[in-house]
């Protein structure tokens, strides 16, 4: 047998014990099954809304997207904390059980933090997957005491106009003694309904002392939707002093809001009212991902398979046959 032959009748046997080998083992050579390891996990985006809003709390819908890619993933969950962007203080925490996630697909998880309806929390998400952190998130969300409560929300307001006077003062009759004021409110309605059981007052403070004058009351008659009408009350107050007229506006005893205007009866001297205001308004940052080295075992591509689903020998059988076989034929011609 010439050196071609015994090259050629080696490799062949090698191949032969290697087929038998996979078809009693076909384990051995490929690996662990892809089945044991989990599928990827990750936070895909997350949303944040008011939900309960009370007087001194609200709660904070967190809706966050989970993305799986890959073989089943068992024992998920999710860790939501919300920390108070001053002081950097715990407020509170909640985990929420997912369970398993399978197939290629995204999944909502819903939760509520409640937290002090003042000031803004930085929300951070982490997910879980068999007691291991996956992944991590965060959210920001401030100027929560814009919000208004559900107790006080009433489309009945004073007119916020730059050229139109919510509360209109003038003098009906004045004395040395005594001056009395017709106050007439402005009120809007801004909403859709009309709402029942709205009260506008007036409480007059004297302006040096901050002594209250007189006050009044009168009931908010109908407003249809869009329209604003007027609300008159009258009061009695000493005269040749400054005040500060505060106009209130009251839904089932709950204040809703709230204006001031002065009136100068003091010829000596004028007072004015600061009118410089500080919006605060709900805002939500953008979802923030803590991108973290894949250091969970994880596996981006499935082991190579054959076409009817047996793992394939790869490179390192294919390098044991040529050195096998070449060890063998060397061994024959010697």
């Amino acid at each position: 047998m010439d050196r071609i032959e015994t090259l050629a009748a080696g490799a062949g046997g090698v191949v032969v014990v290697a087929l038998l080998f996979a078809l009693l083992a076909p384990g051995a050579l490929s690996g662990p099954p892809a089945e044991r390891n989990p599928g990827h996990v990750d936070i895909a985006d997350a949303t944040i809304q008011p939900q309960a809003v009370g007087g001194q709390t609200v709660g904070l819908g967190v809706n966050t997207t989970l993305r799986h890619r890959g073989n089943p993933s068992p024992n998920v969950s999710l860790r939501l904390r919300a920390i108070d962007a001053e002081s950097g203080l715990l407020e509170t925490t909640k985990t929420v059980d997912v369970g398993e996630l399978t197939g290629e697909r995204e999944r909502i998880v819903p939760a509520t933090l409640t937290v002090e309806r003042d000031g803004g929390y930085r929300i951070e998400t982490v997910v879980y997957r068999d007691g291991r952190r996956v992944d991590t998130g965060r959210k920001r969300v401030s100027g929560l005491e814009a919000l208004v409560p559900a107790y006080a929300r009433t489309p009945i307001q004073f007119v916020d106009e730059t050229m139109l006077p919510p509360l209109g003062v003038s003098v009906r009759e004045a004395t040395d003694a005594h001056t009395t004021l017709d106050i007439t409110a402005l009120l809007t309605n801004r909403g859709a309904t009309q709402p029942a059981d709205v009260q506008a007052s007036v409480i007059v403070r004297q302006a040096d002392s901050n002594l209250v004058a007189d006050r009044a009351t009168a009931e908010v008659g109908t407003i249809d939707p869009g329209q604003t009408a007027e609300t008159e009350m009258t009061v009695s107050v000493p005269s040749n002093y400054n005040y500060y007229v505060d106009g209130v506006l009251k839904k089932d005893g709950v204040i809703v809001d709230t204006v001031r205007t002065a009136v100068n009866l003091d010829p000596s001297e004028r007072i004015a009212v600061n009118e410089t205001r500080q919006e605060v308004s709900l805002e939500v940052g953008d979802f923030e991902r803590e991108r973290r080295p894949r250091d969970d075992g994880e596996r981006r591509d499935p082991p190579a398979e054959s076409e009817d689903g047996t793992p394939g020998f790869g490179v390192p059988v294919a390098v044991l046959a040529v050195v096998t076989g070449g060890l063998l034929a060397r061994r024959q011609i010697s």
